[in-house]
């Protein structure tokens, strides 16, 4: 199993928002695609983390490259704003539950 681990920061106190729009799992029926998490730290609650596990990385990859990744993204409040440099895209092996 392949997981996509995405970290960020939101500014302006849109945290909660961004938080909500992530409910609908919009990537749910991807080819490939497992599942999602979405966590935040408790002592950083502007810091977002999404977790999402896959059969493969190309799964990901072909994901990623396609418009459903834009798609996903259309909930996202209109106005947020990232802490810059504050995003991170890493990429893992799962070894075991």
């Amino acid at each position: 199993m392949f997981l996509a681990v995405s970290r960020f920061k939101v500014a302006d106190d849109m945290a909660a928002e961004v938080k909500a729009a992530f409910r609908p799992h919009l990537v749910d029926h991807t080819t490939g695609f497992q599942r999602m998490d979405v966590v935040s730290p408790l002592d950083e609650p502007d810091e977002i983390w999404l977790l999402t596990y896959w059969d493969t990385e190309a799964s990901f990859q072909a994901w990623y490259r396609s418009h459903k990744f834009k798609e996903s993204h259309t909930g996202i409040p209109k106005g947020t704003r990232l802490v810059p440099k504050s995003t991170e895209l890493r990429f893992f092996e799962h070894i075991c539950d």
